[in-house]
């Protein structure tokens, strides 16, 4: 699949807007290393500036990192959307309920697959994202977070008869907990060095057997 779109790092920046030039720089570096790998001192210096230019914009590193995780999540949500553009034109409602589901899976592990450093960064340890007030920068183009989406993938399957209401509740956490499961046995598991073909297979079947469950 192809890279999420979210800005390429700039070497200096224009007066205002350095707190969107460290949090480009910290993005680069989740995308090379992981969250490990987003320290302070190194998004300065990629953006051209001291060390202690930062603490205008970010209290500490741990800030800069929730704003860097924020972004991670956007970029996840950007690549969720794009899975799901083509199920939406589905003329047929319980298909197209369905076929938005398996979208959201495959947005999931495509992203997992393809920005495994902002994947890390986006799920590394933080706080409970479904209770954090909204936040733009950890939505897509629909203004929806990753787990907003799933949940309007699971709303659609309700409203077009094919999942039964009173199984609607908590049904996020189940289709999230399996996918998730998958992601980290590709890019950290006995997966990670299987064939793509194989990786791919295992992933549609997983969906059939989420959608199935549910």
């Amino acid at each position: 699949m192809p890279k999420a779109r979210r800005p390429p790092p700039r070497k200096t920046y224009h007066h205002g807007d350095l707190r969107a030039s460290l949090i480009e720089a910290g993005l680069a570096l989740a995308r090379e290393g992981g969250p490990q790998a987003v320290v302070l001192r190194e998004a300065t210096r990629r953006a051209g500036v001291a060390p202690n230019a930062a603490y205008r914009h970010f209290a500490n590193h741990q800030a800069l990192f929730d704003a860097v995780r924020a972004s991670a999540l956007g970029a996840l949500a950007l690549a969720i959307e794009q899975e799901m553009r083509q199920a939406e034109a589905l003329p047929d409602a319980p298909e197209r309920a369905r076929a938005l589901l398996a979208a959201v899976g495959r947005g999931y592990l495509g992203f997992a697959q393809s920005e495994t450093g902002w994947f890390r960064a986006a799920f590394a340890s933080g706080p409970f994202d479904v209770e954090l007030p909204p936040d733009p920068a950890r939505t897509g183009d629909k203004g929806l977070n990753p787990f907003e989406l799933l949940a309007h993938a699971l709303d659609a399957l309700v409203q077009a008869g094919v999942l039964p209401p009173e199984r609607r509740l908590g049904a996020e956490f189940l289709a999230w907990s399996a996918v998730h499961g998958m992601a980290l046995l590709v890019i950290d598991g006995p997966l990670r060095r299987a064939p793509q073909a194989m990786r791919a297979a295992l992933g549609q079947r997983l969906l059939h057997m989420v959608e199935t469950g549910l």
